[in-house]
């Protein structure tokens, strides 16, 4: 057994709870009420994929050389 690891994004909702996508999975996304259960979801929906592609005998990609950062950039308020 190898162990994958995969970054996910958590975005908060207006009406309640977290949509959670994982960039490196495409179509990968699920939901959760807390912060907990999102990621829990997060989980299982990874390990669904990943159990999906290799049943289709698919590549499995990963993140590891995914680069991380935040972009700054200024807007001018409007009305």
């Amino acid at each position: 057994m190898k162990t994958l690891n995969y970054r996910i994004r958590l975005t908060k909702e207006d009406e309640g709870g977290y949509t959670v996508i994982v960039p490196a999975l495409p179509g990968c996304v699920t939901f959760g009420e807390t912060i907990e259960e999102a990621i829990s979801m997060a989980r299982e929906a990874i390990e669904g994929y990943i159990e999906t592609l290799i049943v289709l005998e698919k590549d499995v990609p990963n993140d590891d050389d995914v680069i991380e950062c935040t972009v700054s950039v200024s807007v001018v308020a409007y009305a």
